[in-house]
């Protein structure tokens, strides 16, 4: 008669697969983060030893004579954002000066960006002949190389020679003065405004036709319809949207540096065009690096209490 004994090696055979089963689930659990593991690598190569190295160099009084040893650097401390911060100073008043002129060239870019690329995806949402075309046109100053871009802008914009000043009817220095400041504010719109547009397209798919259908037939027009029902829905998608240009336009610094050069005119230096001439051109090294670590501790700062905001007002709609 058989016993408990004579089924132990049919239970323990019926228990094998399960070490394997519990191998194999472990591996498929491990197999994302080793996946992201080279991404995570190569950000840190990228972004994050950069961005520790600043910081350690803004501690230092590091300048062309000691920027190939850091130990022969002498130690500044806060001494670089206190001299950054005084706003009495020359250096102070030339920071600030170009801090508000990043702000109202970010206004102005994002501004015209979003209006643009809104406009055009809602006109874009109609089906009519040529729609494919158009879209494909409107993508072309996003889908040209930067610097390629940037440089055709400088030449259009010569006083002698450039397109502008041939449409216009000018004899104008759209690179020097005044101006210099809308020709950037120009090219940056120029160069942005397809990303909105191509983000609220994509945003606009997801918005049920039948909406604007009932819209209609209560008697609502296209403007009634876009503030009750376009607006709302792409709220989560003009979120994200002005948050990403917002970063990208007040940490620019391909387009102005390829348009007017490392020495920028006053009415047109950016933030970022101060910081590398502080950086590369007087060879101040840590004074360009604490204003580094300024710039990114607002951008922090503004980032998160928008992310704030929003996340509240989203919270108390629903």
């Amino acid at each position: 008669m058989p016993t408990a004994l004579d089924d132990a090696p049919a239970v323990k055979a019926a228990g094998a697969p399960k070490p394997r089963r519990a191998r194999r689930n472990r591996r498929r659990v491990a197999l994302p983060y080793l996946l992201l593991l080279p991404a995570i690598l190569l950000e840190l190569l990228v972004h994050l030893i950069p961005m520790v190295a600043g910081l350690v160099m803004s501690f230092f009084k590091l300048t062309q004579f000691s920027i190939r040893d850091f130990s022969s650097a002498p130690a500044a401390g806060l001494d670089n954002y206190k001299f950054v911060l005084d706003f009495d100073s020359a250096a102070g008043k030339s920071l600030l000066g170009s801090f508000w002129i990043s702000i109202v060239y970010t206004v102005l870019s994002v501004g015209f960006c979003w209006l643009f690329g809104t406009s055009a995806a809602v006109l874009m949402q109609k089906n009519f002949r040529g729609r494919g075309l158009l879209r494909t046109l409107f993508l072309v100053p996003y889908a040209l190389p930067m610097y390629a871009a940037v440089i055709t802008w400088s030449f259009m914009f010569q006083k002698d020679t450039g397109l502008v000043n041939d449409l216009l009817g000018t004899d104008s220095f759209w690179l020097i003065g005044d101006n210099s400041f809308w020709s950037l504010v120009v090219v940056s719109v120029w160069r942005n405004w397809p990303f909105a547009f191509l983000i609220v397209m994509a945003g606009l798919q997801n918005i049920p036709g039948e909406l604007y259908e009932a819209a209609a037939i209560d008697g609502a027009g296209w403007w009634r319809q876009f503030q009750t029902i376009t607006q709302p829905m792409l709220r989560p998608v003009n979120q994200v949207l002005l948050l990403v240009l917002f970063l990208w336009t007040f940490n620019d610094f391909n387009t102005p540096y390829v348009l007017f050069g490392a020495s920028a005119p006053k009415e047109a230096s950016l933030i970022s065009i101060h910081i590398y001439q502080s950086s590369f051109v007087t060879w101040n090294f840590g004074l360009g690096s604490a204003m580094s670590v300024l710039l990114l501790l607002f951008l922090l700062i503004v980032s998160t209490v928008y992310l704030g905001l929003t996340s509240r007002r989203r919270n108390a709609v629903v």
